[in-house]
């Protein structure tokens, strides 16, 4: 089961009200998180959530819902660069 889980691709929403309370769906993983900032991975890349007194109320890893509340002020995607190789791969071409 845990290998179908992988492959399955959830699905991602933002649902915002207020600028107070946003709801996530679609998340992968944490990878930080403070009361300024949270960043998170998702099925369409890295997002980045800023505000403050951020705090993340509910995450429920079996179906990726994170919900955050506070003052958010941005929401910010990274687009996710395919890997090029490293020093090493430009090195010994």
């Amino acid at each position: 089961m845990t290998e179908e889980k992988k492959t399955m691709k959830l699905p991602h929403n933002l649902i915002m009200e207020d600028r107070r309370m946003l709801t996530v769906s679609g998340v992968s993983d944490i990878d930080s998180f403070d009361e300024q900032t949270v960043i998170l991975f998702t099925e369409l890349g890295e997002l980045t959530i800023k505000g403050y007194n951020l705090h993340i109320n509910k995450l429920n890893v079996d179906t990726g819902e994170l919900m955050v509340e506070g003052e958010i002020h941005l929401l910010s995607y990274a687009d996710e660069q395919p890997q090029r190789g490293g020093f090493f791969s430009k090195l010994f071409k």
